[in-house]
Formats: C-alpha cells, sequence, structure tokens
C-alpha cells in the first residue's frame, strides 16, 4: 500500500526528519558531493560515504558530526563505483551494519582533459579509451551502484535513488562531448528506472536526478576563474551571461532540491531531473 498523503503544513517538518534512516553517496568526498552529505546527515540520517580512498573520506566523515541535528552515525567504506566486487561488500557492511538502506544518492562522475577538444586536440583525434572512460564512470558508475545499492530496496519495496545528472545533458556544452553524452545517458537511465522499479517492484520505489548547473569545483574552477587572479575566464564570463541569476551555484543551494526529492514531502514525484542551475536551462541568450 502507497503511504498515506501528506495531511497539512503541520506534517512539513517531520518529512524532513531522516532520524532511523541510511542513506548510501558516491562521490561524497567532492564539493557537492561533500555538501550533500552535509545535508543529509543534518536531518539526522545515518551517511554512508563510499571512497576509493577513505582517508580523503576522513575530514568529511569529521565535518558530518558537527552539522546542526547530525543524531545519526556516519562512516566511509572503501568502493569504486565501478567495482562490483567491492561494491557488494560495502553493500553487505551496510546491511550489516543499520539493518536496510532508504536512499542512494549517485553523485559519483567527471570529465578527463583526454576527451576534451582543444586547439592541440580535435574532436577527430580525441582517443575512444578517453570517451570510453569518462562514459563508463558517468553512466555505468551511477548503474553499477544502483544495481547493487537498489537490490535490498527492491526487496523491501521501498526506497528512494538520487542520481546527479548536469546542465550539460540538455544544453551540451562545446568541448566536452563525451561528459554531455554520459551525463545526458544520466538522465535516460533515471526516467527508465523510475518506471521500472515502480512498475515492477513497487510504486513506494522513486529515482530522480538533480541537474546541477555552474558550480566552482575542483574540476572546473580554473577553467571557469584565473588560477592567480581569481577573474572570470571567457569560458567563465559567458556562463555567468548566459545564467539569469548572474552568478555560478554554491554548494548550498543544491541542499533545498536534494532534501525534497529524498523526503516523504515528494512522494508523488518519480521520474523528474530536476535543474538547480539559477535559470541557465531556461535562458536562450536573447
Amino acid at each position: 500500500m502507497s503511504p498515506t498523503p501528506p495531511s497539512g503544513i503541520d506534517d512539513i517538518r517531520a518529512q524532513y526528519d531522516f532520524s532511523g534512516k541510511t542513506a548510501v553517496i558516491t562521490g561524497g568526498t567532492g564539493v557537492l558531493g561533500s555538501e550533500m552529505a552535509r545535508a543529509i546527515a543534518g536531518c539526522g540520517a545515518n551517511v554512508v560515504l563510499l571512497a576509493r580512498n577513505p582517508d580523503r573520506a576522513a575530514p568529511v566523515i569529521a565535518a558530518l558530526g558537527k552539522a546542526k541535528a547530525a543524531t545519526g552515525k556516519h562512516v566511509a567504506l572503501r568502493a569504486d563505483v565501478l567495482d562490483r566486487p567491492a561494491l557488494e561488500e560495502a553493500a553487505k557492511s551496510v546491511l550489516g551494519t543499520f539493518g536496510q538502506i532508504d536512499m542512494l544518492v549517485n553523485g559519483a562522475g567527471g570529465n578527463d582533459p583526454k576527451a576534451t577538444t582543444n586547439p592541440d586536440q580535435r574532436f577527430f583525434d580525441l582517443p575512444a579509451s578517453a570517451l570510453e572512460a569518462v562514459t563508463r564512470l558517468n553512466l555505468m558508475g551511477t548503474v553499477v551502484p544502483t544495481q547493487v545499492f537498489a537490490r535490498s530496496m527492491a526487496e523491501r519495496k521501498q526506497g528512494v535513488i538520487l542520481n546527479v545528472s548536469s546542465v550539460n545533458a540538455a544544453r551540451p556544452l562545446t568541448r566536452i562531448a563525451g561528459y554531455s553524452a554520459s551525463k545526458a545517458a544520466v538522465t535516460n537511465f533515471t526516467q527508465w528506472l523510475a518506471v521500472h522499479l515502480a512498475e515492477e517492484y513497487s510504486p513506494d520505489l522513486r529515482v530522480n536526478a538533480l541537474m546541477p548547473g555552474f558550480f566552482l569545483t575542483e574540476q572546473n574552477r580554473f577553467l571557469l576563474t584565473d588560477k592567480e587572479t581569481g577573474a572570470l575566464t571567457a569560458r567563465g564570463k559567458k556562463i555567468v551571461e548566459h545564467t539569469p541569476m548572474r552568478r555560478f551555484g554554491a554548494p548550498a543551494d543544491l541542499s533545498g532540491a536534494l532534501l525534497w526529492l529524498l523526503s516523504p514531502a515528494s512522494q508523488f514525484v518519480t521520474g523528474i531531473v530536476l535543474p538547480v542551475d539559477g535559470g541557465f536551462t531556461a535562458f536562450s541568450g536573447v
């Protein structure tokens, strides 16, 4: 039976109380991923970060304990999103420790300079290996963790999966063909999976995606700002000019959309890809 619909405004605060729930997050050591982990921990959830390098996750885990209302347990487990055996071991550990998995956030992803065009590297010369690596990281790095961690959700017939697409999926940027195409695949996979899980397993299994616009991250900081002066590069200026809110996003700008999509407040929402982009995808340029 589906959950009882919210009865009114008095229930809103309770819907964002994740106490006793467990969230697994990939890509949680990055700029955006760590902020998403902080927001989820701040709602009382147990948070499990999957990281290739647990040492890098250590300061993130330490910070989660300082988040307001962070009453859950927070741990990091070693696992690569493309290493299924390692993911299977991590899933066993999570289930053994917490009993169930309520939320999965697929935040891992990225680009490769070798898959990026520039004056010295034309599209026709991009190595297939680099394009395949970007596609594997973004698409398969979403699919494989979902296969592993959502299995127990399907058995329990309840859970929420949140993927991270990109504004590049809707408005492909110049130079990064592989990244844009693979994020478009994440968008399509999100919609497909939402229908598949609801029809084959339970309507209480929801799948959505965030579509972040332009945020300063480790990956793009020095593509958008000058390393020495901090001034906008030509590419950074174009992006800001085509963003009606006239700025890059701050990591915390994702939190509201993230928590809404994970919470019962969005219990009738599945299969959507929600832009958090300052209006970038709405602006035609004229």
